[in-house]
């Protein structure tokens, strides 16, 4: 089975995939799952990935503060 969220495969990344949950805003958790919100892929923990799959929680919606930015540089 492999073990991609865990020991040498996390080791690379930055923090070690580690940092602040943006939809539960829980400190020092791992955030390696990847979920689309708003057509922007985030990156979540284990349970949140959960809660949003089993539709209990809801995604923040990221992409919309993103793109007056965008359009603001053209």
């Amino acid at each position: 089975m492999s073990k991609a969220h865990r020991g040498k495969g996390i080791r690379e990344l930055a923090f070690h995939g580690r940092g602040e949950c943006p939809v539960c805003k829980r400190a020092n958790v791992k955030i390696l799952y990847e979920q689309e919100a708003g057509g922007v892929k985030i990156k979540v923990c284990k349970t949140c990935r959960a809660a949003v799959k089993h539709g209990k929680k809801s995604l923040p919606v990221i992409a919309a503060a993103e793109k007056p930015a965008e359009a603001a540089a053209t």
